[in-house]
């Protein structure tokens, strides 16, 4: 009995030391692999190995967003509804409209954020080209400065 209550007081008090990480959350944000497969071999990417090639539906809803984030690898992404508002690792911002497509490179140094501004889903079709193993983003804290 000792032993519950002394790791239930060890967890309370971890919930009160604030985190080191201070990542924006997404939200609104739901997403569908059409297909998922790996190259035999390097696709003369910047990356060493094998690469994972994954294809998918994002939506996001009116008022969602991905949450400030990174991909490892290339992204493609084409806008098939509404208009995404993405919010850049230097604080500018670009929209993309319906039958527009954008390109997003690789790596920590690339981090956004993508918002539906708009009162209609945003849908994307979206090619990630990353490192074997890799996940499809990785969560980032926001630029300092960037809204």
């Amino acid at each position: 009995m000792r032993k519950l209550f002394a790791v239930a007081g060890c967890v309370a008090a971890l919930a009160l030391v604030p985190s080191a990480a201070v990542a924006t959350p997404g939200g609104g944000v739901s997403g569908t692999i059409l297909a998922k497969g790996t190259s035999e071999g390097a696709l003369k990417l910047k990356t060493s190995g094998a690469t994972d090639v994954v294809v998918r539906t994002l939506t996001i809803a009116p008022g969602g967003t991905t949450g400030w984030h990174y991909h490892q690898g290339q992204v493609i992404a084409v806008v098939e509804s509404g208009t995404l508002t993405r919010t850049l690792d230097d604080c500018s911002v670009e929209t993309t409209t319906a039958g527009k497509s954008f390109v997003e490179p690789a790596g920590g140094r690339h981090i956004h954020v993508g918002r539906n501004l708009g009162s209609t889903p945003v849908v994307l079709y979206v090619t990630y080209l990353l490192p074997e193993g890799a996940p499809i983003s990785v969560d980032a804290d926001a630029p300092a400065g960037c809204p």
